[in-house]
């Protein structure tokens, strides 16, 4: 089901997904120190601290020459890997590589990677202009790299699309025996499908093998530093990175930190906290708006909705051929938490003619849109696949259905209306049956140039605290913090974050410790 650990990732060009101490504490200390990334000159990226040999075996690879062909407003070409690293004389995969030229002189490239696990990387650097600042895209090259298996490079397919709307359908809060007993046949769907029928790439999908894929591609492209933006899911796959290349670390920033060394019920339960976080900013919000349909304070306005979410449970309201149950209601509410100035009014709008009118077209329509469900019941991309793929290759889970009906009723109490379902998601990744590498579950990056991690005090995704814990972890690295509720920070809408950000990539300029930005 898809509740396993909600999907995360970053900025508007990309669909898509418990407050710290320490935080409230930070918040004293906001300031905006920065720059205008305006008055940065661009600085060369400096040499790496460690020249490394790649191994024989794998020095066609890195030594690779690539045509790059024209694809609208970038290049694009295709990167050969090994499927196995440590049988790289096998199966080669296809990575799908795009690079949108800086519109000055470049300093290096920029890899970036928006999350998911599942988000094409390919889509997202096309999409430069929106992702970075101007002044960045003067002094880079952003470079997109589809992970393998996903997006354009040798994509899985494990899943039809019905078995993808059993997942995305099933009852995530279950309140009968026989209730209960098709959360756990839907959960066991991906395993069984992604594990018997799938490509043998499936099992070579771990973040790890993505990192080492990474790079290649920075050696084929030309770069002797790698310089990175990684949101959501993209910053563990950027620490993974620097904890097996700390010598080769350029300059990177991590936003929006989906940690290592969390399992995925230590996660699931730091997401039904902070989307429980921006629920009640949501309904503060509607409580303020003429257009809400609920009435009251805003705690008032948070139970009518858990109070209309529910009654879909026994009274679905058709919507053609499909219906729209408490589990998708409820699943389009958390997805759209992410992005407050653009998502509460369209939820509100969807919420209102679900309680005024039995409608339920708008509310499905969203949620489709976030998984990227055409009108025809296709799904238009692999993402589905690849997130259970990636995500239970590098977290299984070992929970029983005991313990999962025990989580179930704890978490409701600080998560009344997501903490049932993401803890009934934590099935779908058990008995994980695909053999993986293992993963890399501790990072400090030893010995790497300066990391730049970025948090948002109320992000619903990716929790203030995993942010804090990262920089914490890692062996040299500033967390610069925006005060606010969206999922990931650059570019949303601080000018005093992005300012601080564009120093650092554009020279190196690190923030003062400490920095919270409004």
């Amino acid at each position: 089901m898809r509740w396993s650990v909600t999907r995360t990732g970053g900025g508007r060009s990309r669909r898509r997904v418990q407050l710290p101490l320490a935080g409230a504490m930070a918040l004293a200390l906001t300031a905006c120190g920065a720059l205008s990334s305006a008055e940065v000159a661009p600085l060369p990226i400096p040499v790496p601290s460690e020249t490394v040999t790649p191994a024989p075996s794998l020095e066609a690879f890195y030594g690779q020459q690539v045509k790059w062909r024209n694809c609208g407003d970038a290049d694009c070409t295709t990167v050969k890997v090994p499927m196995d690293y440590a049988n790289p004389d096998g199966r080669t995969l296809d990575l799908a590589v795009t690079r949108v030229r800086s519109t000055g002189t470049a300093i290096g490239s920029l890899f970036v990677n928006p999350g998911g696990p599942g988000g094409s990387a390919v889509d997202y650097a096309k999409a430069a202009s929106r992702i970075v600042s101007e002044s960045v895209l003067d002094a880079y090259d952003v470079v997109g790299v589809d992970p393998r298996g996903v997006a354009k490079s040798d994509p899985i397919r494990c899943l039809t699309d019905a078995q993808i709307d059993e997942l995305v359908e099933v009852d995530a809060t279950p309140d009968s025996a026989a209730e209960e007993a098709r959360v756990v046949s839907t959960s066991e769907l991906a395993g069984r499908t992604c594990g018997t029928k799938a490509d043998p790439v499936v099992r070579f999908m771990g973040t790890v093998n993505a990192a080492r894929d990474l790079d290649v591609v920075r050696a084929v492209v030309g770069d002797s530093s790698f310089n990175y933006l990684g949101k959501s899911y993209g910053t563990y796959l950027g620490a993974v990175y620097a904890e097996l290349f700390p010598g080769r670390v350029g300059r990177m920033v991590l936003d929006g930190v989906l940690p290592a060394d969390l399992d995925l019920t230590e996660l699931s339960l730091g997401q039904a906290r902070a989307f429980e976080v921006a629920f009640a900013d949501f309904a503060r919000d509607c409580s303020e708006q003429d257009d809400c349909p609920f009435e009251g304070t805003p705690a008032e306005v948070a139970q009518q909705i858990r109070d209309a979410l529910a009654t879909l449970d026994a009274n679905p309201i058709e919507v053609g051929e499909r219906s729209l149950n408490e589990g998708l209601a409820t699943y389009a509410v958390l997805t759209y938490l992410y992005f407050p100035s653009n998502d509460y009014p369209q939820l509100r709008a969807a919420l209102a003619a679900v309680v005024n009118e039995s409608d339920g077209t708008k509310l499905l329509d969203l949620l489709d849109g976030r998984l990227n469900r055409g009108p025809d019941g296709r799904y238009l991309d692999n993402s589905t696949d690849a997130f259970y793929a990636v995500t239970c290759a590098d977290r299984r889970s070992d929970v029983t259905v005991e313990q999962v009906q025990a989580l179930a009723k704890e978490w409701s109490v600080e998560s009344p209306t997501f903490g049932a379902a993401l803890a009934w998601g934590l099935l779908v990744c058990n008995d994980w049956p695909v053999p993986q590498d293992p993963p890399i579950t501790s990072v400090t990056a030893e010995g790497s140039a300066p990391i730049l991690v970025v948090s948002t005090t109320h992000d619903p995704a990716t929790p203030y605290e995993w942010g804090q814990r990262l920089a914490g972890q890692l062996d040299n690295a500033v967390l610069l913090s925006w005060n606010g509720y969206n999922h990931t920070a650059y570019l949303e809408g601080s000018d005093c974050l992005t300012d601080a950000v564009d120093a650092y990539l554009l020279a190196g300029t690190m923030p003062k410790a400490g920095l919270v930005c409004d």
